[in-house]
């Protein structure tokens, strides 16, 4: 797929809930997952040195019934994990990976990105042909961002080191799958050169 000349960086769900003992949605009982954090935050600073824009995407629910999360919630009743007016801090940032001021947070309802937002309105505004995706997780939020990435025109360039599931078995077989199909999965070190060097070949 290659890259473009105007990427931006789209944090997926960096909250407490996925790498906290005893959440839910806890994977930091894998050992790679474990390590996506230092990932993402070395991609963080490389996006900010660069000048490139960060979109951080968050769930949020705000009826009392959970109606919001539609029937995605009958078949994941622990997304309450994420409704307001239920704070436990599982749906916080995660320590030292928060939105800075200029930075985007994208609420969500669903698994991607894009779906019943106005994620793509935002990025065609700023010109975006390049998205590098890196979060939570890899067999949910971060697939479907990808999927629909993808079917919208942008180059998705996933950083496997920066993402996390609940096994390597499942982490991988994603991996494999949306490179085959949906994006480039590259290595950290490249997304952190091209980051830095922000957006190549355009003036202004």
């Amino acid at each position: 797929m290659g890259w473009g000349t105007r990427p931006a960086l789209l944090l997926i769900d960096v909250c407490n809930a996925y790498w906290t003992e005893g959440s839910p949605l806890d994977t930091s009982s894998n050992a790679a997952s474990a390590r996506a954090p230092a990932s993402i935050g070395r991609l963080v600073a490389a996006a900010r040195e660069g000048r490139v824009p960060l979109f951080w995407t968050r769930v949020e629910y705000t009826e009392p019934d959970m109606s919001d999360a539609g029937v995605f919630f009958s078949k994941a009743p622990l997304l309450t994990v994420f409704q307001k007016g239920n704070e436990t801090g599982l749906e916080g940032w995660m320590p030292g990976l928060e939105p800075v001021a200029g930075e985007t947070v994208i609420p969500k309802r669903y698994p991607s990105a894009f779906f019943a937002t106005d994620l793509n309105t935002r990025l065609q505004l700023k010109g975006v042909d390049t998205l590098v995706i890196a979060g939570v997780s890899t067999s949910g939020c971060v697939r479907a961002s990808t999927l629909e990435a993808m079917c919208l025109g942008y180059r998705p360039m996933v950083v496997s080191e920066a993402c996390g599931d609940r096994t390597p078995e499942i982490h991988d077989a994603n991996i494999f799958d949306m490179n085959a199909k949906m994006a480039d999965v590259v290595p950290e070190g490249e997304a952190v050169e091209r980051l830095r060097a922000g957006w190549t070949g355009l003036t202004g």
